[in-house]
């Protein structure tokens, strides 16, 4: 398979005894389930096989999700673990200066002397701005991903340019 493959929930557990599954969403845009005829499933990209969904709906904030051929208990439980993929394509256009987590993580943290100071490991999202995960000196830093500090983001690149404030490694 060519496509990139972008996972957007993952089986927890099964729901019922008609089939359905309960799925961790992963997404922001949980209410895209229902437009979905067909997704793919599998523990990785590499392993997925497309199926088609037949219904989804919003339960507490998780998914429930029923795949075609999945019909029993049963069945439901070997979908446990897997991911929940679409296509890189099919994703939903965020405006302009916004990303997706998972094009952050990966690009290196550089300031405009040309001195890359890490590479972002993880993105934490607790409130007013993301915060990139990296790694300075040995030490995890938080850096926010505010326009102030993050001046120029190019994922397509994998580096992010920083102009970052006084005292900001030290904390």
């Amino acid at each position: 398979m060519t496509e990139e493959l972008i996972s957007i929930a993952r089986i927890a557990r099964p729901q019922g005894i008609r089939g359905e599954v309960v799925a961790d969403v992963l997404t922001d845009y949980p209410e895209r389930f229902a437009e979905r005829r067909q997704v793919w499933l599998g523990k990785t990209a590499a392993a997925a096989r497309l199926i088609e969904l037949e219904k989804a709906r919003i339960h507490q904030h998780r998914v429930i999700l029923k795949f075609k051929g999945c019909d029993t208990r049963n069945d439901a439980e070997l979908l446990r673990e897997q991911q929940v993929m679409i296509e890189r394509e099919a994703l939903v256009e965020l405006p302009a200066n916004e990303f997706f987590h998972f094009d952050l993580i990966g690009c290196a943290i550089v300031t405009r002397e040309g001195e890359t100071l890490g590479t972002v490991s993880d993105v934490q999202d607790f409130g007013a701005a993301p915060l990139l995960v990296t790694t300075i000196n040995e030490r995890e830093v938080m850096i926010p991903l505010a326009d102030s500090i993050c001046v120029e983001v190019d994922t397509a690149q994998k580096r992010i340019l920083v102009e970052l404030p006084e005292g900001l490694l030290d904390l």
